[in-house]
């Protein structure tokens, strides 16, 4: 049995993965300091003998024994993480530094919930590991984007300086919070003339070209990383300022 660390674990993602990993014989650890997240989604697990709630910003330290840490803590949606933006960064850089510093203190494996907005407005569909966005860092939205850019940067940073075992994808979400939905169907569940989306593309055989996937199944364009310490190839050098030159 471990005992794992899900930050956000009060959201859509994040209840659903603390059930899946109960149901799997861990233990569990809900961290959610319920800006976005509901008890509703948890209330189910709170009797359950191996399942520990706290409330928690994780812009703070935390300091528990854990053997593993699934870090998807920061609102998703465009309307929460626009309500308070730079709060929105702080929970995607400083909780990135504080999850990944408990991580390395216990030297466990940690997961970061990342985005396909990172890629800002691609020019390239699909988007292949090798591209690194077109991006606009002064946006209303770069607080979400540019804070889960930076949360990668640390966490790529961390494993090539300090060893760290880390893994990254994108992840799924709710028809209610999900950005490539926010500009259709919230629009005509208030009865208003939906504006046309341009954040998701729907294949004919069912494939979304910003296919987000949960946690624990294989991302479908941002591949999960393979534990172990295998240096990571630096393109620091080479990374084309796309953000500066568009």
């Amino acid at each position: 049995m471990k005992r794992i660390l899900v930050t956000g674990g009060a959201g859509f993602i994040g209840s659903h993965l603390c059930e899946r990993l109960l149901a799997a014989g861990n233990e569990v650890i809900c961290v959610d300091n319920l800006f976005t997240g509901s008890k509703q989604n948890i209330v189910h697990l709170l009797d359950h003998p191996y399942f520990e709630f706290m409330r928690h910003d994780v812009c703070f330290p935390l300091y528990v024994e854990v053997d593993q840490i699934f870090n998807l803590a920061c609102p998703a949606s465009p309307i929460h993480y626009q309500h308070d933006p730079v709060q929105t960064v702080k929970t995607s850089v400083h909780g990135a530094i504080n999850m990944l510093g408990l991580a390395k203190r216990l030297r466990v494996r940690i997961f970061q919930a990342s985005t396909s907005e990172v890629y800002g407005s691609p020019a390239v569909h699909p988007q292949p590991e090798s591209y690194w966005g077109h991006v606009n860092p002064v946006g209303i939205r770069s607080c979400y984007d540019e804070g889960k850019r930076c949360a990668e940067t640390l966490f790529f940073d961390y494993h090539r300086q300090h060893r760290l075992e880390i893994r990254s994808g994108a992840a799924r979400t709710s028809p209610k919070h999900a950005s490539a939905c926010t500009g259709s169907l919230a629009p005509a569940s208030r009865k208003a003339s939906p504006r046309p989306s341009t954040t998701s593309q729907i294949g004919s055989d069912r494939s979304d070209t910003r296919a987000p996937r949960l946690p624990y199944e294989r991302p479908h364009r941002r591949p999960a990383l393979r534990f172990g310490p295998a240096e990571i190839e630096d393109n620091d050098a080479t990374t084309a300022r796309d953000s500066r030159s568009q």
